[in-house]
């Protein structure tokens, strides 16, 4: 018993020389992480719900913000801030920015050029429902005053310089709840507010039904907002400084 015990304590005296030897040396502490003061940066916070870079996918609910014409984007994030337009997380974002900050954010998502992601040809939506929506998209319905969206978005629907966005490629479930926003009164824009007046002749069979076609649409390849329109807008609009004639 006396031997085992003299072992024991052998062996734990070994371990106490042992031990400090094993313990890995100290690391020298790391340099504090610098993040650039950059316009990118900035607005990082943007990726988390319209994706990378501004360029939402076609799955979500966030509407693209890459290559959307500056004085749109603008519009907008000064609408959020000023309440003519409501999301929680949008106001909270915007709500103590001034304008000089927001036409910085508005440059920057305009001047992304990335490319869109491919549209699924694939629709619940129901033949006479896509055929109304297009109908509606391509010709309007002049009996309840309703323009076309090409009179207004452009021919092949990718937006006007330098307030009008575009309506492909983006999800059915933001173009239906941004059309139901205007028919509802929840959206609106500084007079003349054309959409507003548009959005209250839609009801809801037609705000679904223009919507699941759009969605559908594909985008032309390195879609940009056209300089101009061929001929005058169908009714004054804030977006754009044009008299109808």
């Amino acid at each position: 018993m006396k031997l085992l015990h003299s072992s024991r304590r052998l062996l734990a005296l070994l371990a106490l020389c042992v031990l400090p030897t094993l313990a890995p040396a100290a690391e020298p502490a790391a340099a504090p992480r610098t993040v650039p003061d950059t316009i990118a940066q900035r607005v990082a916070a943007c990726i988390a719900c319209h994706g990378r870079e501004g360029a939402s996918n076609n799955a979500a609910f966030f509407p693209r913000l890459a290559g959307k014409p500056e004085g749109y984007l603008f519009n907008q994030l000064v609408s959020f801030r000023d309440g003519r337009r409501f999301n929680s997380d949008m106001v909270h974002l915007v709500q103590h920015l001034s304008d000089d900050y927001l036409r910085e954010m508005a440059a920057y998502f305009a001047g992304l050029d990335l490319p869109y992601p491919a549209v699924s040809p694939v629709s619940d939506a129901s033949a006479e429902t896509l055929a109304r929506g297009k109908t509606l998209a391509l010709q309007g319905d002049a009996a309840r005053g309703i323009p076309a969206c090409t009179q207004c978005h452009g021919a092949a629907l990718t937006g006007v310089q330098p307030g009008i966005p575009a309506l492909v490629g983006l999800p059915r479930l933001y173009l239906s709840s941004q059309l139901g926003a205007w028919l509802t009164d929840d959206r609106h824009a500084l007079a003349p507010d054309c959409m507003a007046q548009v959005g209250r002749k839609l009801d809801t069979a037609d705000i679904n039904a223009v919507a699941a076609w759009l969605a559908l649409q594909p985008v032309p390849d390195r879609a940009k907002a056209v300089a101009a329109l061929p001929g005058p807008l169908p009714m004054p609009c804030s977006a754009m400084p044009v008299s109808v004639k």
